[in-house]
């Protein structure tokens, strides 16, 4: 079932009428129903692998409290079976290719064609989400879930169980094993979030990703054309996924869980390490404290950290999915966040730093810069077909064409449309710089009917003749 679908909007108000009717316990045996339910609206079967999923870890933690001397042994068999089936299923075929490729090189012969296998949605995102649960209790840093039914629930909660966010262990179980409550501000604030959200994916996400399709649907646009594209992708797939994030939390605060946010807007980056800290948050820090700090972090010698970053940000190209230019993307980043580190050791020597009049206009530029470097990446990341990616990096810059005019006027459509978003932004380092506490202004709460009237009357009026599915479901 997808947020964005008729039935999510039947769905969400009698899953919140009949969980409020309900004691306790029971509200959390029929949220895992509604969750399940929600998982298997189409294809049921992906109920029995996130139960099997679910299953592993809960039976791996129970054996690291029982058995200490155990422990990692529990713990590597969580792993390896947790991993290898996200692999069958999300990476089978990409192996596969590339093995037939290599022995096609060397002259063997090669394996059969590609396996006709459904990817799960979510798989991705609640495999990581029950890896963390395993490596926390091996930690002893949580206790392991004794109940089941609770620990499932934690896995397969339906708002962030598709494109998450990858809570962690320590903020979303408690609120599992508790019983909740919602008051007025928060019932407020979760519609805010969920019409937000709508807009956000209906009227932003959804027009941006028309301009989008018709440029690289083109079988060979110009360099202006790529271009404009690239930027149109680029105020697609962060609305598109900022809309799930808001919804997802939107629709738990009716239920009384409170979600982690996993934006914090992105492009006002002032450098690629600040817009990993702002991007896609929840996998950001999941990637940081359960890859990049066992490998040793920054903590051993440069060339050592160097490898550590690298291999955290190949690993997150690779997660986004099963192709080439997603590897591509992952160590481009990572290449970034390394020239900037060298940058700051530079700039640590010199012993001197700019007044604080030229320091507000270097700012601005900052951003700017670390937002085009972005969208060189979302190229890289937009383009699976390599060729076609090399052909655009190597042949289309020196090659402008006489496209400048269209690239222009699908720019301009984007900027228009992306607009919410960036005016959003500004209202963020407005309350930031002076120190405003958003939740409590007099002003925010009293204009939040208005703005709720407001964004829905934009969807009604503005949303995309053409609903797409979320760009995050296929990872």
């Amino acid at each position: 079932m997808s947020f964005n679908s008729l039935a999510y909007i039947l769905y969400l108000p009698v899953v919140v009428l009949v969980y409020w009717m309900l004691p306790f316990r029971l509200q959390n045996w029929f949220l895992l129903a509604a969750s399940y339910f929600f998982l298997g609206f189409i294809h049921p079967w992906f109920v029995a692998l996130i139960s099997a999923i679910s299953a592993i870890n809960y039976l791996a933690a129970l054996v690291m409290k029982r058995w200490p001397h155990r422990k990692k042994s529990a713990l590597v068999t969580a792993v390896c079976v947790s991993l290898a089936i996200l692999a069958i299923f999300k990476y089978a075929n990409f192996f596969l290719e590339n093995v037939n490729a290599l022995l096609k090189f060397v002259g063997l012969s090669t394996f059969a064609g590609p396996v006709s296998i459904l990817l799960p949605v979510g798989i991705s995102f609640y495999t990581f989400q029950a890896l963390a649960y395993s490596v926390d209790v091996y930690r002893n840093e949580v206790d392991a879930q004794k109940n089941f039914l609770d620990f499932s629930l934690f896995i397969a909660f339906f708002p962030q169980l598709v494109a998450g966010p990858i809570e962690r262990s320590r903020n979303l179980m408690p609120q599992v094993i508790r019983s909740r409550h919602v008051h007025p501000e928060m019932i407020s604030h979760a519609l805010l979030l969920l019409v937000w959200g709508f807009f956000k994916k209906l009227v932003i996400a959804d027009n941006a990703g028309l301009l989008t399709y018709k440029v690289f649907s083109l079988t060979d646009p110009g360099f202006y054309l790529v271009w404009a594209g690239v930027f149109t992708f680029s105020i697609q797939i962060l609305a598109d996924f900022w809309s799930y994030t808001d919804i997802a939390r939107g629709s738990a605060l009716l239920l009384g869980f409170r979600l982690s946010r996993n934006f914090d807007h992105p492009y006002l980056a002032d450098s690629p390490s600040d817009f990993w800290r702002r991007w896609h948050m929840s996998l950001s820090y999941w990637l940081r404290d359960y890859v990049y700090i066992p490998l040793g972090g920054s903590r051993c010698g440069h060339l050592r950290s160097s490898f550590n970053l690298l291999a955290t940000f190949l690993l997150s190209g690779l997660w986004h999915g099963a192709s080439w230019n997603f590897v591509l993307w992952g160590g481009y980043h990572g290449v970034l966040v390394l020239l900037h580190r060298l940058y700051r050791g530079v700039l640590a020597r010199i012993p001197w730093s700019l007044p604080g009049v030229a320091a507000k206009f270097v700012q601005p530029g900052k951003i700017v810069l670390t937002f085009a470097l972005v969208c060189v990446g979302w190229l890289m990341f937009r383009i699976s077909d390599m060729e076609r990616l090399v052909h655009f990096f190597l042949l289309r810059p020196w090659q402008p064409g006489n496209d400048f005019e269209v690239g222009l006027y699908i720019f301009w459509l984007g900027l228009l449309y992306s607009l919410p978003i960036w005016l959003h932004g500004l209202g963020h380092l407005y309350w930031s710089r002076f120190g405003r506490d958003r939740a409590r202004s007099p002003v925010l709460l009293m204009g939040r009917p208005l703005l709720i009237g407001l964004l829905f009357a934009g969807i009604f009026l503005l949303r995309s003749p053409e609903p797409s599915t979320f760009i995050y479901f296929q990872f």
